[in-house]
Parts: C-alpha cells; structure tokens; sequence
C-alpha cells in the first residue's frame, strides 16, 4: 500500500465530505449532478482558469460500475444552476444510484489533480491508487449492499476526465482502489464521539455506556443502539425517511407563495440554519419572512423523527444518552427539542457547532481507514522481517 493515499469520503445526500492523506486536504462538494452535452457554453472562457474549479466542475465518467458509462455531468454547484438537476430521490437506495458514484470519482479525481503527482502526469493522465474508507446508511449495510458496492469499487479502473474545468481541462485521472472498506454510517458516528484522529480515547465515560445515535440524513435516519463498544445490530434501525422530502415541500411552498426559484436544497439548508437573517429570503429586493412555510413543514418532519427516537428508546430502556448526528440533526435541532422538553424529557444531545455533526461521518471514516492501514503496515514489516529470517537460515 506504499504508494496508495488514503481517502475518507462521506458521500451524503446533501454533500459529498471528504479527507485526504495526512489531512493536509478536504472537499465539499453539494451532491447536485446534472447531465451534459459537451458543448457547454461559457461566458468568458478566456478567464477559466482564474475561476474556482469547485464551482465550475464539468467532467466525463467512464467506469464499469455506473450504470450509464461515459456520461458527461456538471457536478456541484454548477450543476445546481441547470434546470436539468438532480439530487437524490427519496427511497433510493444510495448504493445503488450512479449519482453517489459520480460525486464519489469527482472528489477523488479532484484531489489527485491537485497534488503533486498531476504535475509530472505523463499526457495530462493522472494515475492515483487510493484506499478508501466510505459508509452505507444502516438498513443498506444490513441488507448486504455494501458488498456488491464495495465490489464494484475494487478491481476496476475509474476514469474522469475533466472537460470545461478551469486549472484542469483536458487531464484525465485513472482511479484505481488498494482496498475499500464500507462502514455502517451508525458506528462511525460512534467512533467520532470516542476517539482522536490517532484513534485515543477521548470520552472514556462513553466507552461502556448503552448510548444511541440518531442520525438524520437526507433519504434515511439510522438509529444505531451502541452496548459493549458495538453497534447492536439487532436492536438498530433504519428508516427510509430523511429531510430531502421536507426540504423539497418549503422549496416548493416558497415558489408558490412567493414566486421565488431556490437553485437546489442546500440553499433551503442555507435559509434555515444560517446565523443572520434565518428563515429570511429576499423577494424582488425586499427581505421576506417565509418562517410560517419553514416551521411547519419542519416541525411535521420533527414530530416524526420523534416518534422513532420514542419507539427506539422503549425497546432499550437502559439507554443512558441519545447523540443526535448528520446534516439533518442541524437542521431539525431546534424542532426536536422543543418537542423533547415537551413530551419526554430524554437525556438527548446535539452538536452546537453543525460543522461538527455534518462532517462526523467523514472524520470518522479517516479515523477508521487510517487505522486499518496502520495496522497492515505493521503486519507487512513482521512478515518481511519473518521472510528475511527465513532467507538468512536457509543460507
């Protein structure tokens, strides 16, 4: 695995968040694709390169994993500027969907044309090897699809090319995995909240408690029951019930009410977790208040993931804590307890800082890849050192 970088790569259905080697890099990426002609036009295509790549993402995909091979998308922000968008549907299976692939080749193949390598890429041609720590929603993993999604990854070569990109037109960037490792997003949270990046522990009052952690997605809400240091896999559940569905509903309301096209939902996200002028949006110039449409759609959502949160807890009364995670514990947090205080009064937890919980999954995944390299790093020594052992006796 000498030459092999490692990639922790958190493709949610609101953002792909992703680490590199030693941490010295990061992506984020909102999971928006729209698919493309070549010919795409652009204003001012002598100024390119000045432009910021990451807003201007225009690729090509070829990989025998993708169910269309050889398309061309716009990814991230570009793409939610197009009226042909998409983002993942409710009920989709995310092991399943080209679109997780796509947004998953583009942050690595953006990384690997930033580093050092590209720039001594023989024809614009990039090789990268990664090894790749990256997660399933919970009933995905219990159904066995992280598997066939895994597969699909190792054994194959990946190509992305870049097309109308500015700094990157015209390279191209063979992907290529020494080992994948698909963890189950519900006890990845739990390796976050115990342990640092060199895998100490941190919370040692967390270690032998029964804690649950809720973590709300776009498409899915996995809640993770974590005794004896394991995920309970009997006891955990998973809904195909996320924030997308609610998210699209204010976007939706907010066009007719109001006349006003948001580009994607992530900039919903935006209006109602933002720290100045939240629930606000401007129409024709003027700031307008849309908290009537945001809080009672959200709040429909919260009274939901509520009842989950209830059902869970009774069928594992000696649960001490439940963690709330994931971009859409951001933004139900203010609903969710309001409603706690209400009605339970459970011992639940969110996280102040949002950046904290939307990039959980991710840090986890380095934490979790890194330490599996360590450790084989370790077992290639003993066995050279057990095979020059053996050269020197027969000698």
């Amino acid at each position: 695995m000498t030459n092999s970088r490692i990639a922790a790569v958190d493709v949610g259905n609101d953002a792909v968040k992703a680490n590199f080697g030693k941490l010295e890099s990061s992506l984020y990426i909102p999971n928006v694709i729209a698919r493309d002609m070549e010919d795409r036009p652009v204003i001012g295509i002598e100024d390119l390169d000045e432009k910021d790549p990451l807003d201007n993402l225009h690729i090509r995909v070829h990989s025998p994993a993708l169910r269309e091979n050889n398309a061309i998308y716009r990814v991230g922000n570009l793409a939610a500027k197009a009226t042909n968008s998409t983002e993942l549907d409710p009920g989709s299976y995310k092991s399943e969907e080209d679109q997780t692939l796509v947004m998953l080749f583009a942050s690595l193949a953006l990384d690997a044309v930033s580093g050092k390598d590209a720039k001594s890429s023989k024809n614009n041609v990039v090789e990268a090897n990664y090894t790749l720590g990256t997660g399933l929603p919970l009933r995905e993993v219990k159904e066995g699809k992280d598997v066939g999604y895994r597969s699909q990854l190792l054994g194959s070569v990946h190509q992305v090319e870049f097309l109308v990109t500015p700094q990157y037109q015209g390279m191209k960037v063979n992907l290529k995995f020494d080992e994948v490792k698909v963890y189950p997003e519900g006890f990845a949270a739990y390796v976050n909240l115990v342990m640092d990046n060199d895998l100490n522990i941190i919370n040692k009052e967390l270690i032998d408690k029964q804690i649950l952690i809720q973590d709300i997605g776009g498409l899915s809400t996995d809640i993770a029951v974590i005794r004896n240091r394991n995920v309970d896999d009997d006891k955990a559940q998973g809904f195909n019930l996320g924030v997308s569905e609610s998210l699209e509903a204010i976007r939706d309301e907010i066009l007719t009410k109001h006349g006003v096209e948001l580009d994607s939902r992530r900039d919903v996200v935006d209006i109602i977790t933002r720290k100045n002028d939240r629930h606000h949006i401007m129409v024709k110039g003027s700031r307008t208040n849309v908290h009537d449409i945001t809080d009672r759609i959200l709040l429909e959502l919260a009274k939901k993931q509520y009842r989950y949160l209830r059902n869970v807890w009774q069928k594992n009364s000696q649960s001490e804590i439940c963690y709330f995670v994931g971009g859409g514990s951001a933004v139900l947090k203010d609903y969710m307890k309001t409603l706690n205080n209400k009605l339970d009064g459970f011992n639940i937890e969110f996280f102040e800082d949002e950046n904290e919980s939307i990039w959980m999954m991710a840090n986890a995944y380095y934490k979790l890849i890194s330490d599996f390299v360590r450790k084989n790093s370790k077992e290639e020594v003993k066995d050279n050192k057990k095979q020059e052992q053996k050269s020197g006796s027969s000698k």
